[in-house]
Order: C-alpha cells, then sequence, then structure tokens
C-alpha cells in the first residue's frame, strides 16, 4: 500500500499594508487614472491636440445651424437683426446717438453689437462646455480645456463671418479701407484671449453648477447695457450726476474697451478722443489676467470633470 505524499501549501503571502499600496504601485508604473498633470504638462497635451480643437470648432460651427432652410446665413442674419432692433430702440426711441454723429451711429452700434456677440457667445458656451458634453468628457481621455477653447475658438471663426458685413456697413457710412484697419487684428485676439479666459472660468463653474447656465443670459445683458453698445459713455453721463470714478470704470471695462479699439480702427470719424488713456495697455492687461486666471482655474479641477 502506497502513501500518499502531501506537499504542505505555501504559505500566504500577507497582504501589502494599506499604507505601502501607493509605493506598490509608483513600483509598478501604475498611475491614478484622470489624475491632473502638471501645469506645463498640461499645456503640452493641450497643444498636442491643436488639430483636435480646430476641427472640434469647425464642426460645432457647421452643425449650429445646419437644421435652418437659411444655414450658415444666420451667423450673419442675427446680429445684424440685433443691432435693427437696438437702433429701432436705442437710437430712435430714446436718444441713445447723443455725442456720437448721426452719420456714423449705424457703423458705431453694429460694430458694438457684432465685437459684444463675440464675448457673450463664448462665455455662454463655456458654461456648458462640460456639463453639455459629459458623453464625451467621461468617454475619451484628453485635456478637458479643449472644449471651452474650441468654443471660443468656433465664436472668432463666426465674427470672422460676420467682419465682411460689418466692412460693407462700415464703408457704405463713408469709412474706407485704411491702414488703421489693420489694428482690428491685435484688437481681436487680445479680445479672443480674454475671451478664452472666460469661457475656462465658466466651464470649471458651470460643470459643478448646472444651474449657473439659466443666470447667465441675464448677467451679461446687464454687462451689454453697462458696456456701451447702444451709446458714447461718456457722452451719455456729461450731464449726470454722477461721480467721475464711475465714468472711468465703465469706459475701463473690458467689453467697452475691446469695442472702442475696433470701432477707432475702422470708423474714420470715430477718434481716439472716444478712447479711454492707456487704452491699449488696458485690452492686453484684461487678456493676460482673464487668460491666466481661467486657465489656471480651471487646470486645477481637472480631474473633477465628468465624475459624479
Amino acid at each position: 500500500m502506497s502513501q500518499a505524499l502531501h506537499t504542505p501549501p505555501p504559505a500566504p503571502v500577507p497582504p501589502a499594508a494599506e499604507d505601502d499600496l501607493p509605493a506598490l504601485a509608483a513600483r509598478h508604473g501604475l498611475t491614478v487614472s484622470g489624475a491632473r498633470p502638471t501645469l506645463p504638462g498640461y499645456v503640452r497635451e493641450l497643444w498636442a491636440r491643436r488639430h483636435f480643437i480646430l476641427a472640434f470648432s469647425r464642426a460645432k460651427l457647421t452643425a449650429q445651424y445646419s437644421q435652418a432652410k437659411l444655414g450658415q446665413l444666420w451667423q450673419v442674419a442675427t446680429p445684424l437683426l440685433n443691432a435693427a432692433v437696438y437702433f429701432f430702440i436705442f437710437g430712435l426711441l430714446l436718444g441713445a446717438r447723443k455725442g456720437i454723429p448721426s452719420d456714423i451711429y449705424v457703423p458705431f452700434l453694429v460694430t458694438g453689437v457684432f465685437v459684444f456677440t463675440f464675448t457673450q457667445s463664448s462665455v455662454l458656451a463655456g458654461v456648458r462646455a462640460i456639463s453639455g458634453n459629459l458623453g464625451l468628457v467621461r468617454a475619451l481621455h484628453f485635456p478637458r480645456a479643449a472644449l471651452p477653447v474650441s468654443f471660443a475658438l468656433q465664436q472668432l471663426q463666426q465674427l470672422l463671418f460676420s467682419m465682411v458685413v460689418l466692412v460693407v456697413v462700415v464703408m457704405a457710412f463713408g469709412s474706407m479701407p485704411a491702414l488703421s484697419w489693420l489694428l482690428v487684428i491685435p484688437a481681436l485676439l487680445l479680445q479672443f484671449v480674454f475671451n478664452t479666459g472666460l469661457a475656462l472660468l465658466f466651464a470649471r463653474l458651470g460643470s459643478s453648477t448646472p444651474d449657473l447656465a439659466q443666470l447667465m443670459p441675464f448677467v451679461l445683458r446687464t454687462w451689454m447695457y453697462a458696456s456701451g453698445v447702444m451709446f458714447s459713455i461718456p457722452a451719455m453721463l456729461a450731464d449726470k450726476d454722477v461721480p467721475p470714478w464711475l465714468a472711468d470704470v465703465l469706459q475701463w471695462n473690458p467689453a467697452a474697451v475691446y469695442m472702442d479699439l475696433v470701432r477707432f480702427a475702422m470708423i474714420d470719424d470715430y477718434g481716439s478722443s472716444y478712447l479711454p488713456p492707456h487704452v491699449w495697455a488696458f485690452a492686453a492687461g484684461w487678456a493676460l489676467l482673464a487668460g491666466v486666471i481661467g486657465f489656471i482655474y480651471f487646470w486645477k479641477a481637472e480631474e473633477t470633470y465628468g465624475r459624479g
């Protein structure tokens, strides 16, 4: 009768202590899924996906009016119709043309509507950039800042379509192309950086507070009325009993600054007397401030987007 040989089972390996798990993961090259990269690394990741950002913005722009019969014509028709309504209400009924020569009020108003709409649309799109694209955010790994940046770029492309109409309007009222028109390029680039910073900031806020999307139209409408879209701020406050600093604050607010720069560049009779002092410094400062703060503020919550 043969005797069975029994090999004793190996002694169980004690589980790693909880405190040793991070070290164990690091030893085997494991990292936290969705962990926030360093700021320089985040910038590199975003730059590596620049082609996606451009393609995504173009696709959103094409799809925006795909269900309308007039299609992409609404990109130009919408701000023009807004300008026509504002001209009737503010220019004719309320006398907002005060201080602006009557022959340049229409290009003054159209320029203001187009330029402010650029900022307004960028902010509204930024608020919904994360909350409105959760399927994409949860399905793919990419720097989430690509979404608000692409939406701001989409609004820039839409503004460029509108600029063709603006050129026609300005020329129809006597302002011919000149070297000063080249100032539009740095003005709009600075505004784009400013808008992108706002889009990033509100994208983070909107991702955690979806109701913000319902509030922002009211905030932006108030901002529009305070920024001189339909009237000249110095002329409107000239005979009002208001402290001098209020006129400065209204003129130095970023929406008014970028509108004034484009008006100054394109409208012959809109001279430097309409501009606040150091206007280019304020334009660059607002762009730098919003761009840096918005980007860092958005990056700090990178690992939280699409979760919960």
